[in-house]
């Protein structure tokens, strides 16, 4: 259960990031339901953290793993966990703001907040390519808000989607400079550990009663965000992130089904016109850096070569 990618199984990663995209839709439904029901936005986010480190604690016990939870990056891990939490409101936030289709829609231009992040964090040179997407994603954008229509989205709903796209985008740099010396379960673990007490405080001010059917919903939105998180580890190690990258825009053709079933809501054409732009520049922006670092290995090879 290292954080190394296993044996290469690329139609297994792909098969598991699908159940990823599945996962991460159905969570999101069940909060937006859950908050027509009356559960509060920081009420939602306790349970899911709570429930997942369960989850994720018996599942490193049972795997007589729990010695992989040793970390000397306690710190690392506290500000991964105090992001983390902060993008949770957000992106619950934008479920919560917007219908579902939208909110999908534009947490997919988190390669795009990405880009402009490793331009201002590491002052990486970003070329034309990812120049164009980040124009070609945010034009995207620009058209699922519907300007000028009498049924445009909320730009308050559109700006909290956006935040929570850029604060996934900086989580990701986080997690991935964990992943270099802490494995995926760890991580998982830590954010939950440290989180889930956190949420807790709130409780004393959000928590209020539920009938059955809705504290059925708030668990099942929970094991959800479990099965996601473990999912999308797995993945990882089957398959590398430029390749199954893909999989993560099937979530919009679950969110389509669930606004139109559950929350009898048909998408706006405009949306069928920005969506394909930002996902285009998503893939865009992933395929850019696939051969970046094809690019990179290859000279380092030369190097050592000539060496």
């Amino acid at each position: 259960m290292d954080g190394s990618v296993a044996r290469p199984r690329p139609l297994l990663a792909l098969g598991l990031r699908l159940l990823t995209a599945l996962s991460l839709a159905t969570m999101a439904m069940l909060v937006k339901l859950g908050e027509q029901r009356g559960v509060h936005l920081l009420e939602m986010i306790f349970w899911r953290q709570a429930i997942t480190l369960v989850v994720i604690t018996g599942l490193l016990a049972w795997l007589g793993r729990l010695a992989d939870i040793r970390t000397r990056r306690f710190g690392a891990h506290a500000r991964r966990a105090i992001y983390g939490i902060t993008g949770m409101m957000f992106v619950y936030g934008a479920v919560i703001l917007l219908p579902l289709a939208e909110a999908t829609t534009i947490s997919f231009t988190t390669p795009m907040f990405a880009v402009l992040l490793a331009l201002l964090l590491f002052r990486e040179k970003i070329g034309l390519y990812r120049w164009g997407a980040v124009l070609v994603g945010f034009a995207g954008v620009a058209i699922v808000m519907q300007p000028g229509s009498g049924g445009a989205v909320d730009p308050f709903g559109i700006a909290i989607g956006l935040v929570a796209a850029f604060m996934v985008a900086l989580i990701s740099f986080q997690i991935q400079d964990l992943n270099t010396t802490e494995t995926p379960y760890s991580i998982i673990f830590w954010f939950t550990a440290l989180t889930a007490p956190l949420a807790a405080l709130s409780l004393p001010f959000v928590l209020t009663a539920h009938d059955p059917v809705t504290w059925g919903i708030v668990l099942a939105m929970a094991l959800c965000g479990a099965a996601a998180q473990i999912l999308l580890t797995t993945s990882l190690r089957f398959g590398s992130a430029a390749t199954i990258i893909v999989m993560d825009y099937t979530s919009l053709i679950w969110a389509v089904t669930y606004g139109w079933t559950v929350f009898d809501r048909v998408p706006p054409p405009t949306l069928w016109l920005g969506a394909p732009l930002i996902i285009c520049a998503g893939l865009l922006v992933a395929w850019r850096e696939h051969r970046l670092k094809q690019h990179a290995r290859i000279e380092e090879l030369t190097r050592s070569t000539a060496v």
